[in-house]
């Protein structure tokens, strides 16, 4: 295999599509220092696994030698992405995207080569556009021509509401790439439209049409839904590696091949000899806690890597209760109080139709040993027990 060959295998890991594929080739041919853009809205605090399949791919990119630009959009933050939704998406302050950005750029550095890296605001440029470059790039496209966006073409099919200004943010990330001239921009397989507006806009200006390479949406925790935070299903780059190694734990088998083609800085010859080991006879486990600790040193270190490993043994592979466990006491006006109450009570679940499924399930322990498994079990004040929810929720609980 030559150096190019190689290159392109590694630069369509994991991807969902390329348009065109032989354009892309062609450009990595040239020898030509490609521009390679990705965009994101600042629009949380903290970035997620899911966010890292197009960082990662930027990675890739900047290890061939490419520039990679790593857009903020801050002015398209002021709109709100309306991709997937189907309600008109609540703009954010330009204080709490600027806030956001920076929390971006401090993490995005824990894959990326800063040095290497350009990070980019598209209000640089549009705010610059002003009013009357707008009302231009609006008369670009038709009402027809956005209709065409699934998302849009469902809400107007249920008759939902759909802003003027929505109409706007396909045309301005279409924009950020004439702007920065683009060769690549990288973005999610929901992203479709808007990737190619980009290379519309791009052939009106008289500029070489970018590549668009689409990655597809990381599942989350659930195995089916897209990570989200709003869906609870995500695990953080900033999550505490206890945190970050139990949840990767409780992934399924079949989910950890996906994790580590999008994720992990393997090669898919070294991925393939790990299935090649399960096949063999190795315990799914072992090749998770391998994934769990890659995660953990490139988002912490090392040293929380191994730390992390250790506390699961003695957490939950040595069934022990972990060292600090938080204490707190609950004032009850009777003698006893119902089992679902006090864990609801102690926050170890949400409410009191949550404790019984969990009690039924056999997922409440007493003292990291005993099951509970009456759901009608009620407790005497005066009493003090470490209840256990679940793999990773405890409380030592005092009655009074």
């Amino acid at each position: 295999m030559t150096d190019l060959q190689a290159a392109f295998a590694e630069i369509k890991r994991g991807a969902e599509e390329i348009l065109i594929e032989d354009d892309l080739l062609e450009k990595l041919k040239s020898g030509k220092k490609l521009k390679i853009k990705a965009g994101f809205d600042p629009t949380a605090p903290d970035l997620h696994l899911g966010h890292t399949v197009l960082i990662n791919k930027m990675k890739t990119f900047q290890d061939l030698g490419h520039e990679v630009i790593f857009l903020i959009g801050d002015f398209t933050g002021l709109i709100g992405d309306p991709t997937g939704k189907n309600v008109t998406r609540k703009p954010l302050t330009r204080e709490d995207v600027l806030a956001n950005a920076e929390t971006y750029k401090e993490q995005i550095f824990k894959i990326l080569d800063p040095a290497k890296t350009t990070v980019a605001f598209n209000s640089t440029w549009m705010e610059k556009l002003g009013a009357a470059g707008m009302i231009k790039l609006a008369a670009r496209q038709t009402v027809a021509r956005m209709l065409e966006r699934d998302d849009f073409k469902k809400r107007y099919a249920n008759n939902q509401s759909i802003a003027i200004h929505e109409f706007l943010y396909p045309l301005v990330q279409g924009w950020d790439s004439v702007a920065l001239e683009a060769d690549v921009e990288l973005g999610g397989t929901d992203q479709r439209f808007n990737l190619l507006m980009g290379r519309e806009l791009q052939k009106d200006e008289g500029q070489k049409p970018q590549t668009v390479l689409m990655m597809p949406l990381l599942e989350g925790l659930d195995g089916v839904q897209k990570m989200s935070k709003s869906l609870g299903n995500y695990i953080g780059i900033t999550d505490k590696p206890t945190d970050m190694f139990g949840k990767i734990m409780s992934i399924s088998d079949d989910l950890m091949w996906r994790y580590y083609e999008l994720l992990s800085s393997l090669s898919l010859v070294e991925i393939e000899a790990l299935k090649a080991k399960i096949a063999a006879g190795t315990n799914p486990r072992d090749i998770k806690i391998d994934f769990a600790k890659e995660m953990i040193a490139r988002f912490h270190s090392e040293d929380a890597a191994q730390a992390a490993h250790q506390d699961f043994i003695q957490r939950f592979q040595k069934k022990a209760l972990p060292d600090e466990i938080p204490e707190l006491s609950i004032t009850i006006n009777d003698d006893e109080i119902g089992i679902a109450n006090l864990l609801k009570d102690a926050g170890l679940v949400s409410s009191t139709s949550e404790a019984m499924r969990m009690i039924k399930q056999g997922a409440v322990k007493l003292n990291g040993k005993d099951k509970i498994t009456d759901t009608k079990l009620m407790v005497s004040k005066g009493t003090q027990e470490i209840y256990q929810v679940g793999k990773r929720k405890f409380a030592k609980i005092s009655l009074i």
